[in-house]
């Protein structure tokens, strides 16, 4: 026998500023909180979907398992079976993953995801909440879709709702009926088919070898008490044979145990002041929702756009692509340029594009790309829609693996540095840095954003010469816009994505604000210089960018005179 629900109408107002974002909806979670606030939202999703095929479709349903994600999910019970969906698939005790979810939408066919997730922003009673749909490929809804949603957010005046539709129990993996299973709900793994489709990526018994065989090496995972400390012990223990002692932070936290899950060098101290005494030849962290990393060598960081550089580089250590070989590189904008030098060596086609995981996504379903990256801790590959934390570290577990076929812990061990040194010795080093300038009162922000716009629109900056306070070296204005993408696959464009000053050596400067917070403005400004000369290869990151940040910052944005700040909150 099967429960029974009927459906109920809510009356509603609309709620302002429910506009998604790059990464959907991110708001505090007081606001979230307000009758019918978050009802709103969800049933303006499923208002855009077509109702055709919205009856009886599949709808995956997790998140990061931060604070009010499991009232979160019941109401997307409630209102999905109102809408007709007939099956949602939801994560053991409502965890999975954003890279999980997208794998698992693929492989079920299912019409779409809502993933409950604010990534990297900190959680817990008074810190974010985020609500985000993602399409029947698996990445992230294209504006056409999310603009739809807040339309229906402006205007909106019913929830439908079903009642007698609760699943008490999430941590049990099971199937619960309604209405002679016209609506179900089943509670699967979290891990399951996401690590059934990494084993047909990497060699995991070469991995699994490669640990055994260097007893030696020593590993650590910062899950940062994130979602994936779901995954942590069934891939690096079970599967790789890692230590669970090398896992740290592992059990999911509502508040992420009042750190912020962002893997940087800011915001993981623990794992970086252990990688700096030389602790470990690997360390490793992953965000809130598994979709970034950071990835470190012993005493050695490896900057996100330098990553999926040497990943790409070394594309045949990855079975996965060794076998189907490089459709072709991508990297959003404000990424420093070692990946595209990659692609040209390589002689694979290479895109530029704006921050956000669905201009890659179109690219991939259009069989045109591979491997891509963001400097903001993103990297990811075709194997689904959506950047993947873990698919990064495993990436770099492979090539360590791939490097130390022939070697032992007595002799020639090479290590993640030695492996970094080798790519810049090939294709040169991109020296680079990002600046974020955190919740800025958004008049100063955009009054700053505005002066440079201005210098741009104008054309007064190209030509013109800055000298280095460091290095006295000219640096000419080549050019300067700001940045506007043509999709080749879709031909929409996406404007004002980012304002850009490129020098005549290549150097460049870039200004964004940033629309991943729920407060204020990030101004995130971006360095990035190419040099080639071996003695200019290893030297200090902020050193040797110390003239083209004076340039930036002072003589060009004025930033502390609009925003009032001296320093960066993060600097990576």
């Amino acid at each position: 026998m099967t429960n029974s629900f009927e459906v109920k109408i809510i009356e509603t107002k609309p709620f302002e500023g429910q506009k998604p974002g790059t990464s959907g909806l991110r708001k505090r979670v007081t606001e979230v909180m307000k009758e019918n606030y978050l009802g709103n939202f969800v049933q303006s999703i499923f208002n855009v979907l077509p109702e055709d095929k919205l009856k009886g479709s599949t709808i995956v349903v997790g998140g990061d398992g931060r604070y009010y994600n499991k009232e979160a999910i019941q109401l997307i019970f409630q209102i999905a079976a109102a809408n007709g969906v007939g099956k949602i698939l939801v994560g053991k005790n409502g965890l999975l993953s954003t890279p999980a979810i997208s794998a698992i939408v693929r492989a079920r066919s299912a019409l779409g995801a809502i993933i409950l997730t604010a990534s990297h922003n900190p959680g817990g009673p008074k810190g974010d909440f985020g609500i985000k749909y993602n399409m029947s490929n698996g990445g992230p809804a294209p504006e056409s879709i999310t603009n739809a949603i807040y339309k229906q957010t402006t205007s909106i005046t019913q929830i439908k709702s079903a009642t007698n539709v609760h699943v008490n129990d999430l941590g049990t993996l099971s199937t619960h009926q309604w209405n002679d299973g016209k609506f179900i709900v089943e509670v699967i793994d979290s891990a399951d088919d996401y690590v059934s489709l990494l084993k047909t990526i990497f060699d995991f018994d070469g991995i699994r070898n490669f640990v055994k065989n260097h007893p030696s090496f020593t590993f650590n995972f910062d899950a940062m008490s994130g979602v994936t400390g779901a995954y942590g012990k069934r891939i690096f223990t079970d599967e790789l044979g890692i230590p669970e002692s090398s896992l740290i932070n592992c059990i999911p936290s509502e508040d992420f145990n009042g750190g912020h899950p962002d893997p940087n060098l800011t915001y993981a101290p623990l794992l970086v002041k252990k990688m700096n005494n030389g602790e470990f030849d690997m360390g490793c962290a992953s965000d809130g929702d598994g979709d970034r990393n950071m990835v470190l060598g012993k005493r050695f960081f490896i900057n996100p756009s330098d990553s999926v550089a040497v990943i790409a580089s070394n594309y045949k250590a990855i079975p996965y692509f060794n076998k189907g070989g490089l459709k072709g590189l991508a990297r959003s904008m404000p990424t420093s340029a070692a990946l595209e030098r990659v692609a040209t060596q390589l002689n694979v086609p290479f895109f530029e594009v704006p921050t956000g995981w669905k201009f890659f996504g179109n690219l991939m379903d259009a069989g045109t790309l591979s491997i891509c990256g963001e400097e903001s801790f993103g990297t990811g590959s075709d194997h689904i829609r959506e950047k993947d934390g873990i698919w990064a570290i495993i990436c770099w577990l492979q090539i360590l693996t791939h490097h130390n076929q022939s070697t032992n812990d007595d002799k020639g061990f090479v290590s993640i540095e030695e492996i970094v040194k080798q790519h810049w010795s090939k294709y040169g080093r991109n020296y680079y840095s990002r600046y974020d300038y955190e919740e800025i009162d958004t008049a100063p922000a955009e009054a700053m954003m505005k002066h440079v716009s201005q210098q741009i629109d104008s054309k007064e900056l190209v030509g013109k010469k800055f000298t280095g306070i460091s290095d006295h070296i000219t640096y000419e204005v080549a050019s300067c816009d700001d940045f506007e993408y043509k999709d080749p696959i879709d031909h929409s464009v996406s404007s004002h994505q980012g304002l850009r000053i490129i020098f005549t050596d290549g150097s460049r400067i870039i200004y964004r604000l940033s629309g991943t917070g729920s407060t204020g403005a990030t101004v995130r400004v971006y360095f990035d210089k190419y040099e080639t000369q071996p003695s200019q290869l290893n030297n200090d990151v902020q050193t040797h960018l110390k003239s083209l940040i004076h340039i930036a910052l002072v003589e060009i944005s004025k930033l502390n005179h609009y925003t009032g700040r001296n320093e960066p909150s993060v600097i990576t």
